[in-house]
């Protein structure tokens, strides 16, 4: 039987406790007294900012209770294996391959990304690739993974992030490498852009690696820098409801959005004259002296007066190419044929940054008042609204935030927003303390007239970071 290394740290939360009886339910998965190093990383809700990540903005992110449990064991023999306790039917549960197949990142992406059924482990599997190119850790063994999790599955709170800063946290010290909180969650970001092939910001990872209980993780990102962590007044309360609709980062929706913010950035740079240099295959290097090279730096004033009205709704990718050269992004490539939403896309990271600041203002004040709370609340209402502009709503996640509102400040609820990256998901909703029963009274009148189950997501936990790793023993 697997024990605790050290039984003081079951104490760490009931879950741990929980997830070595699993462990030791999968005996047969592991190898006879090899030890096990077991990490968690919570998944998490996006109060403010969202996919302004990536244009730089800042974000307010809170690491949820439910997470991602991973146990990594080195093996004498020459597989990386991969078993998961917590997919759909559609995935397959166990998933191996030689040590040697995993070589580089592109021979990752190519063997996992690729095949639908077993992408899923790309997301655990990519930290073994990372780890020697980025970091030159020597595996010359075999590893085996198993992952249980209590985060909902596309969702928009952050199951892919859970799973690699889970995994990677793992392995790092199954082979003696300990990954300061920052450094993981930019490592794990590789894993989702390079070998997933998912054009991912660095917020979920930041806040999943990063995150503490019971308090909002405010990171500028800039590429990824943490801003603090504030405590919500003791006059709110955080929750989240899921729509029943499934979110995809990879979708072809969210991708598009950011590809037209990076056009827009494109068209700005064009007006306001700053040096570009053709890289290749349609991206190129801006010098941007005036913004950092972020899109989230232009002010709502200077867009209003100045660019606004210098980009276009939408453009074809093939004229923007032929114009422009390509874009700055180099996780997404403009496809030729399609055409892109630029305008919308452009402007919500411009206000989306601005409202996060003044969210964040009214949060480090104390939002005593309650005209400050309405204020709160009216922030996500356009900040929800924005999303829809964009092409990222969802006619479920629209149908929450419209019965939040309903509901009102009379009902203890002072705003609602889709999280993540748009297009289904989860809605975050503001609420004055003690309002669980008005939550879920919300959740009941959605799935009675959309009969689509609205599963309430409550309560916080330490990221993995502050939670470290539990080792285990026969």
């Amino acid at each position: 039987m697997w024990r605790v290394e050290s039984p003081a740290m079951v104490d760490r939360g009931s879950d741990v406790a929980r997830f070595v009886a699993t462990v030791n339910q999968q005996a047969d998965f592991f190898e006879e007294g090899a030890p096990i190093v077991v990490s968690r990383a919570p998944g998490r809700l996006d109060l403010m900012g969202g996919i302004a990540d990536y244009s730089g903005a800042l974000v307010l992110e809170l690491p949820l209770a439910v997470a991602t449990f991973v146990a990594a064991q080195r093996t004498s023999d020459r597989c990386l294996t991969v078993r998961s306790l917590a997919l759909g039917p559609d995935a397959d549960a166990d998933v191996s391959v030689p040590l040697q197949a995993l070589d580089d990142v592109e021979s990752a992406r190519l063997l996992l990304a690729q095949d639908p059924p077993r992408r899923w482990a790309a997301y655990a599997l990519g930290a073994i690739p990372v780890l020697r190119r980025e970091r030159g850790v020597a595996i010359a063994g075999g590893v085996r993974l198993l992952v249980d999790s209590s985060v909902p599955l596309s969702k928009g709170v952050s199951s892919s992030a859970a799973l690699e800063v889970a995994a990677m946290n793992a392995i790092a010290a199954a082979f003696d490498l300990t990954l300061a909180p920052r450094d993981l969650a930019l490592l794990c970001q590789t894993v989702e852009n390079v070998v997933v092939g998912a054009p991912c910001g660095v917020m979920d990872q930041m806040t999943v690696a990063w995150g503490e209980r019971d308090r909002l993780l405010a990171l500028l990102c800039q590429p990824a820098e943490l801003q603090g962590q504030i405590a919500l007044p003791p006059t709110l309360e955080v929750w989240g409801i899921d729509s029943g609709i499934r979110h995809e980062v990879g979708g072809a929706d969210y991708t598009g959005v950011r590809i037209g913010a990076f056009m827009g950035y494109r068209l700005i740079a064009a007006v306001a004259r700053l040096p570009v240099k053709e890289v290749a295959n349609g991206h190129v290097e801006i010098v941007d002296a005036k913004w950092g090279g972020y899109l989230a730096n232009v002010t709502p004033a200077k867009w209003e007066s100045k660019y606004r009205d210098q980009l276009p709704e939408v453009m074809e990718g093939g004229f923007f190419l032929r114009a422009f050269r390509g874009i700055s992004d180099p996780v997404t490539q403009v496809d030729p044929t399609r055409t892109y939403r630029v305008r919308h896309p452009t402007a919500h990271p411009i206000y989306e940054h601005h409202r996060v600041q003044y969210f964040r203002n009214l949060l480090q004040r104390g939002a005593e008042r309650e005209e400050d709370r309405f204020m709160l609340g009216e922030l996500m209402y356009q900040s929800h609204a924005s999303y829809g502009t964009c092409g990222l709503g969802s006619g479920g996640t629209d149908r929450l935030v419209a019965l939040v509102r309903k509901a009102g400040t009379a009902g203890g609820l002072y705003g609602a927003k889709i999280t993540g990256g748009g297009s289904g998901g989860v809605v975050a909703v503001l609420a004055r303390a003690g309002s669980q029963a008005a939550v879920e009274g919300i959740a009941g009148e959605y799935e009675r007239l959309t009969g689509r189950a609205a599963m309430v997501l409550g309560g916080s936990s330490d990221g993995a970071g502050r939670f470290g790793v539990v080792r285990l023993r026969c």
